[in-house]
C-alpha cells in the first residue's frame, strides 16, 4: 500500500507542476515576484498532499532566513528543496547545469535567479558560479547552496566542497546552515515516501569574516552534527562521524 500511495502522490505533484507551471507562467514572465508566488504556492500544496496521501508530515525549525544571506543546507532528497522553497521568501539555488533545461522547473529556477553549474569542469564551474551569482545578487534574496554538491543518503559521509566557502567569502554575507532528516523518509532514488515527521532546521548563523578553511570546518561540523541528531530523532542511526581533520590555514 505504501508504494501505491507514493506513486499516486508522485503522479499528482508532477501533474500539478505541469498545470500550475503553465497557468502561472504569465505571472512569472511579468515579474520575478510572480515566479516566487507560484513556487511558494506549489510547494505548500505539495507538502499538504504529502501529509494527506503518504502520512509524511513536515516541520520547519529555527528562524526562517530573510535578507541577504547564504543558506548552506544538507541535501538528501527533492523534499528538502520543496521545504526550503515553501518558507524562504526569495530563495535562489546553485544547481547543476542540466536542470535549467528541465521543463517548467528549469524555467522557474532561472526566473528566480538560480545559478547553473557545470560540475564536470571544476575550475571553470567555480568561476562561472561566482560570476552568475554576482549578477543575480543585484536582486535581494537568499542564495541556497548544497555544500556536498549532490543529494546524500542518510548514512553517507560525502566531503564538503569549497564552493560554499568561496561564495561566503566573496559576498561577505552571513551564512545560515540548515540540517535535515528528510532522506530517512523520502530517499534520493526511492519511490517510497514513508510516514513520519521530516524536519528541516535552520541553525545558528555563521557570521561573515572567517577564513574559508575555518568556515568550511565550522559549517561541516554544525550541519553534520545536527543532521545526525535529526536522523536519530526519526529512528535512524547514521553511524559514527569520522574524526575532523585539522585546519591548515594561511592566516595562522
Amino acid at each position: 500500500m505504501l508504494i501505491v500511495r507514493s506513486l499516486v502522490f508522485d503522479f499528482l505533484i508532477y501533474s500539478l507542476m505541469l498545470v500550475m507551471g503553465i497557468l502561472c507562467m504569465p505571472l512569472a514572465i511579468w515579474s520575478a515576484k510572480g515566479a516566487y508566488w507560484s513556487v511558494h504556492a506549489y510547494c505548500r500544496i505539495v507538502l499538504w498532499l504529502l501529509e494527506r496521501i503518504c502520512g509524511l508530515r513536515t516541520e520547519i525549525r529555527g528562524e526562517v532566513p530573510r535578507g541577504e544571506v547564504i543558506i548552506c543546507s544538507k541535501h538528501q532528497s527533492f523534499l528538502d528543496i520543496i521545504m526550503i522553497c515553501s518558507v524562504v521568501p526569495r530563495a535562489r539555488f546553485v544547481m547543476k547545469k542540466e536542470l535549467r533545461w528541465t521543463p517548467v522547473l528549469g524555467f522557474y529556477a532561472m526566473r528566480m535567479g538560480s545559478t547553473p553549474v557545470d560540475r564536470g569542469q571544476k575550475a571553470k564551474a567555480m568561476k562561472d558560479m561566482v560570476a552568475h551569482a554576482e549578477r543575480s545578487n543585484d536582486e535581494p534574496g537568499q542564495l541556497v547552496i548544497y555544500p556536498q554538491g549532490t543529494r546524500v543518503a542518510p548514512a553517507a559521509r560525502l566531503p564538503y566542497k569549497v564552493g560554499a566557502g568561496v561564495l561566503y567569502q566573496r559576498f561577505g554575507n552571513t551564512c545560515i546552515p540548515a540540517a535535515t532528516n528528510v532522506g530517512v523518509f523520502w530517499g534520493r532514488r526511492s519511490l517510497r515516501k514513508h510516514p513520519g515527521l521530516a524536519v528541516l532546521e535552520f541553525l545558528a548563523p555563521i557570521p561573515a569574516g572567517l577564513s574559508i578553511h575555518r568556515f568550511m570546518r565550522q559549517l561541516e561540523e554544525v550541519v553534520e552534527e545536527n543532521s545526525d541528531r535529526l536522523m536519530r530523532e526519526a529512528g535512524f542511526d547514521p553511524g559514527p562521524r569520522p574524526a575532523p581533520k585539522p585546519i591548515v590555514s594561511r592566516d595562522e
